[in-house]
């Protein structure tokens, strides 16, 4: 996870801004979630 995320993450726990929380929390897995993928489709 990079560090800017972590930081964004951090804030927005901190600030209990449950909108902010959400839209990371779906960046994350998007973000996973097509990384995850593309490594597989790589390995032969």
């Amino acid at each position: 996870m990079p560090t800017w995320f972590k930081k964004q993450l951090r804030k927005a726990y901190y600030q209990k801004d449950r909108y902010q929380i959400r839209l990371l929390n779906q960046c994350w897995f998007f973000y996973n979630q097509k990384n995850c993928t593309t490594e597989s489709n790589t390995l032969p």
